[in-house]
């Protein structure tokens, strides 16, 4: 029996049924007798499970390029290679048998995220984002990672490399019917905006997953990670653990601080859960222990950008950041849809901080439209952070639906959405116009929503500035006192040791086959799957034992709530300091946003450009253009697009029925319908008679195409019904049955984009 296998199991029967007691006396200790060797071999099997989890860990550091993918790649760009050399690369993943790829569908790129351990989570499984995208129909590439940075690689450096990958997927892929859409997990979230806001040409829509954009923000009670800087007295520790590592970060430091958060599953769910199921659940333990045991190297010189610049500094939401040519990074450049996931369960990335970013960039939704952006957000109500990545679940629903709907995604008119999933029942209007269990619709939002999710105010901010402002100063103190000596005292040799002898390794390395245990445990190990006895799930101290493991739980998360409160207390106690505060000068009684950036002039300039260049456009177009003109106006009464509509459109095109447009021209177009919708919708509408080609049935056909797309997601209701009758008598002026159109009133966002171009 190879080390994978399960035991066979044999069964105790109820101890109800073991016999009369008044009888067999002897009886009564049955249960005793029966759990006790179901723990005696319980336990044979645990250590052994252990010992197996460390030989995999020892193969796994052995490896070259050690990943936790569960597809076979094909290797394209090394980043070794590259003029200015990084440890990345770009692989194509290899679809599985009976996966079909369409060629013409847009590419994806999923990068993982470098924070602690290896690549491969984005694949992990085939309920996995790379299992969804294929099955899609979408081409799919990895971006991965070896263990140890090139010597003086740099973040900047990691996104030169990552543009370079991009532009040969959109090389390999001219047929594509759109940019490659990548979906950046975890560290990898902020890594990609921050490339996307410098070489947006490169990329379609982006999904960003579990990603901190917004690093300060947070709810009183919740979030206690973001406290970990101020509280560590900054950045400064990050230099010495670099030092000290000869030039390297150990990722697993930042392991042990996400292990720190939940100190439960930490310390005992996670084992126990593999001791009270010792005979099911080792594969689906060792199976991630693979990958959360694959601890990688960061230089110091990228990890301390990190910690500066976003953990404690919080600087790319506000604009802060520069390249090394002196180019901002201002996410208000992005012109690619962004979408936003993240889950209300995610302790190391909650909402506040997936999200606060909108908050800080934007005065209004009209702010976002100015700026040609679309953003949508989908908010999980459960699901942890890896979950995030890893669970089936998410990837069944969210990620099927961002990748079957991506184009959908890519084609909205400027705004701010959240994506809502409503599961297929019998009452579901078209179902067939679906391609999973769920449907997608993509509703408007407005910053009110995203500032219900949670966040700071102006006095958390302060706190949190004056935390910045310390960390600064302990790091200047630090390089210019202390870094000469411990630099002069460190050397490779001692920082290997160092790395060998950290907590988290040496609980792997202990329980391999390198231990003397294992030679006395293979032989005890093969006995007990051969003989077996778990005890009844009926036997009181089976019960006892679940019980005792609760009361652990719950003591153990007490401890946690009370040290997380006590850190909370102790952040806002010292940084709340009206004295410290002005020390930094920052005015204690200011309820001014310390992290806005400043208005672009520029953008001023081209917005009043764009305006002009807009307006001369209203009369301008074919028929293409008024049925575009005429869907935009039709469907802006529901406040939300959903897929089935666009699924009509989509099959239309596959037709050559509709508008001969490809997907880019489509989307140029409705952007710029909607824009001139806002502008001035009278006018707009107006004009539309004079575009229409005097061939009655090309007029109908048309017609009848905004008529399918509307009743795509269910009758019309009365709004509809009249924006629709405007539009047939648009159309087609001798239609008397047409009705009588409800007037709506003019978006206040056409009075506030002109007030602000003017």
């Amino acid at each position: 029996m190879s080390e994978s296998q399960t035991p066979s199991v044999s069964k105790s029967p109820p101890s109800s049924m073991a016999g009369d007691a008044a009888t067999r006396p002897y009886d009564l200790f049955a249960p005793a007798i029966e759990y006790a060797v179901d723990v005696a071999q319980r336990n044979i099997l645990f250590w052994d499970v252990m010992r197996q989890r460390g030989n995999q860990y020892r193969e796994h550091l052995a490896q070259i390029a050690p990943n936790v993918l569960d597809y076979e790649v094909e290797f394209i760009v090394d980043g070794r290679q590259l003029e200015r050399p990084v440890n990345y690369g770009l692989v194509r993943i290899v679809p599985p048998e009976g996966v079909v790829i369409d060629p013409t569908r847009r590419p994806f790129v999923v990068v993982d995220p470098r924070a602690g351990h290896g690549p491969g989570i984005g694949g992990f499984k085939a309920d996995s984002e790379i299992g969804v995208v294929m099955k899609a129909g979408h081409p799919c590439y990895f971006v991965g990672f070896l263990p140890d940075p090139i010597p003086g690689q740099t973040i900047e450096d990691v996104g030169r490399a990552e543009a370079v990958f991009l532009e040969k997927v959109i090389a390999l892929h001219p047929k594509a019917d759109g940019k490659p859409c990548v979906i950046g997990n975890c560290q990898a979230g902020w890594a990609v905006v921050m490339l996307a806001s410098v070489r947006p040409e490169l990329f379609g829509p982006m999904i960003i997953a579990g990603s901190p954009l917004s690093y300060w923000d947070g709810v009183h009670g919740r979030n206690p990670m973001r406290y970990s800087g101020g509280l560590l007295g900054g950045s400064w520790l990050t230099a010495l653990t670099g030092d000290l590592g000869a030039g390297k970060f150990d990722g697993a430091w930042l392991v042990q601080n996400f292990e720190n958060l939940n100190p439960a599953n930490t310390w005992w769910m996670k084992q126990y859960n593999l001791y009270s199921k010792i005979d099911t659940e080792a594969p689906r333990y060792l199976g991630f222990e693979r990958y959360w045991g694959g601890h990688v190297n960061l230089n110091v010189e990228e990890m301390q950008f990190i910690v500066d610049q976003l953990f404690v500094g919080n600087n790319l939401a506000a604009a802060k950041i520069q390249t090394s040519d002196g180019y901002p990074l201002d996410l208000r450049n992005i012109r690619s849809p962004i979408v936003v996931f993240c889950s209300e369960g995610d302790n190391i990335t909650p909402p506040p901080q997936a999200l606060g970013w909108i908050l800080d960039l934007y005065d209004s939704v009209d702010d976002i439209r100015s700026h040609e952006q679309t953003i949508v957000y989908s908010v999980h109500q459960q699901v942890g952070h890896l979950g995030i990545f890893v669970s089936g679940g998410v990837a069944q629903k969210e990620y099927s639906e961002f990748s079957n709907n991506i184009d959908l995604i890519d084609v909205l008119p400027p705004g701010l959405y959240e994506a809502i999933f409503e599961r297929k029942g019998a009452d579901t209007a078209n179902p067939d116009l679906t391609s999973g269990e769920w449907v997608m619709r993509c509703e408007e939002r407005t910053l009110d929503d995203i500032r219900a999710l949670g966040g700071n105010d102006a006095a958390d901010d302060r706190c949190f500035a004056a935390a910045a402002k310390v960390s600064e100063i302990n790091l200047a103190l630090y390089r210019a006192f202390a870094q000469p000596l411990v630099r002069a005292l460190a050397n490779p040799p001692m920082a290997e040791w160092m790395q060998k002898l950290h907590p988290l390794r040496i609980t792997y390395e202990l329980f391999s086959d390198a231990s003397p245990m294992a030679a006395m445990l293979k032989p005890m190990t093969a006995w007990v799957r051969e003989h077996r006895s778990a005890a009844s799930p009926d036997n009181p101290f089976v019960a006892w034992q679940e019980n005792t493991s609760e009361q652990i739980v719950a003591a153990l998360d007490s401890w946690r709530d009370v040290r997380d409160r006590f850190a909370e207390q102790t952040f806002f106690t010292i940084y709340g300091s009206p004295a410290l505060q002005a020390a930094f000068g920052i005015d204690p009684a200011s309820a001014q946003p310390l992290r806005r950036p400043a208005k672009d002039p520029w953008h001023q300039e081209l917005l009043r450009e764009r305006l002009a260049s807009l307006k001369a456009l209203m009369a301008v177009g074919g028929l293409n253009t008024a049925t575009v003109r005429a869907l935009v106006y039709a469907g802006k009464c529901r406040g939300a697009v959903d897929e089935r509509g666009f699924e009509i459109v989509r099959r239309l095109r596959r037709e050559d029925v509709g508008p001969s447009l490809s997907l880019v021209e489509f989307k140029a177009l409705v952007r710029e319908q909607f824009y001139l919708l806002l502008i001035d919708q009278e006018a707009a509408l107006a004009a539309i008679p004079q575009m229409l080609p005097e061939d009655a049935p090309a007029r109908q056909q048309m017609l009848n195409i905004i008529r399918r797309v509307l009743a795509a997601c269910g009758p019309l209701d009365g709004e509809d019904q009249a924006r629709l009758a405007r539009i047939t008598r648009l159309f087609d002026p001798g239609d008397t049955t047409a009705g009588v159109e409800k007037i709506v009133p003019i978006s206040s966002a056409r009075r506030e984009i002109e007030s602000e171009a003017s």
